[in-house]
């Protein structure tokens, strides 16, 4: 009897296990998940590719900040700095537009008694890139910026006989720049070469309101209007991961670096006293493999007119040792 009764125990709950397999099937096949099947947009996902390429560029083209040594200048010193600090505030492959926001600070650490930092070169500016092209390996891109440049004092610029006061008078100037880019990447199995160009132009705003935007004494002798151009060579090594050894990526290795300005405008000179109007540089930056974000950089230069504030009217050969490195904070997502 207990068999017979195990036996009919086991067909029905079978017969249970059946319909509720059956039930879910019926209801399932009715049953709307939520779930939509987007088909994939291949051109989107390209261009997100290229601006992300762009951005990488951008930010490859940011300038490094620098400390060391700056000889022969008439003003003798023991250390100079050029910190750049860029706060990267869009960077997305939605966007073809970069947006960073630089602050730059230039001191001299004078060789004289006290060993005195006289009067920093304070230039806060927002600066915004835009490319022009979709190809990564010939990339075109324009940028425009807007930068502020004092030195934090707020004495006289001219002393009683009309010259520059260089101890204590105020500098004071805005500009804007606008400048257009041409690339060329270059890929090897070991090395990546990235080659860039830029020439643009640059404007300070007392040029637009009768000399109103700069302080006294620079009307006249500082050049407010610019040309300025850059050529970039930058070579990348391949590296092996220290780690695992199957692996390996692309560091940066050497840069050459070459800067001019002509300064245009009135500045009383003729225009074509470059010994006054053209300021010129070359840097060699290598980069060991232990380094992380930093290189060693040499470079030498002449100012016809310097960019370091109030001392604007000093022209001088140069020669600069020291280390670079960038300071980029990506604020985004």
């Amino acid at each position: 009897m207990l068999k017979n009764l195990l036996s009919k125990t086991s067909i029905v709950f079978t017969a249970l296990v059946a319909i509720v397999l059956i039930s879910q099937k019926a209801f399932g096949d009715n049953i709307d998940t939520g779930a939509v099947v987007h088909p994939i947009d291949s051109s989107k996902i390209a261009t997100r590719i290229i601006n992300r390429d762009f951005n990488n560029m951008y930010i490859q083209n940011l300038s490094p900040a620098f400390l060391g040594q700056e000889f022969f200048q008439p003003n003798k010193t023991l250390l100079v700095g050029d910190v750049n600090t860029h706060f990267v505030l869009l960077s997305s492959p939605r966007s073809r537009l970069f947006v960073d926001v630089s602050a730059r600070v230039k001191v001299r650490l004078l060789k004289e008694y006290g060993n005195p930092v006289k009067s920093p070169s304070y230039m806060p500016g927002l600066n915004l890139y835009y490319r022009i092209n979709s190809d990564a390996y010939h990339p075109q891109y324009i940028s425009a910026s807007y930068t502020h440049h004092s030195n934090g004092i707020r004495g006289p610029s001219l002393n009683p006989d009309g010259s520059i006061n260089v101890d204590s008078g105020k500098f004071s100037t805005d500009f804007v720049q606008v400048n257009y880019t041409l690339g060329k990447r270059t890929d090897k199995p070991n090395t990546i070469l990235n080659q860039y160009g830029t020439l643009g132009i640059e404007m300070h705003r007392s040029l637009f309101d009768d000399g109103g935007g700069a302080s006294l004494g620079l009307p006249g002798h500082y050049g407010f209007v610019r040309v300025n151009g850059t050529y970039v060579h930058n070579l990348a090594k391949r590296y092996q991961d220290d780690i695992d050894p199957n692996r390996s990526d692309f560091r940066n290795w050497q840069r050459l670096q070459f800067d001019f300005t002509y300064i245009a405008g009135k500045t009383g000179y003729a225009a074509t006293d470059l010994g006054k109007r053209l300021n010129a540089s070359l840097k060699y930056y290598y980069q060991f493999p232990f380094m992380h974000n930093a290189a060693f950089v040499v470079g030498a230069g002449y100012r016809g007119q310097d960019d370091y504030n109030i001392y604007f009217q000093d022209n001088y050969f140069y020669m600069q040792l020291g280390i670079a490195s960038g300071l980029n904070f990506l604020f985004s997502k």
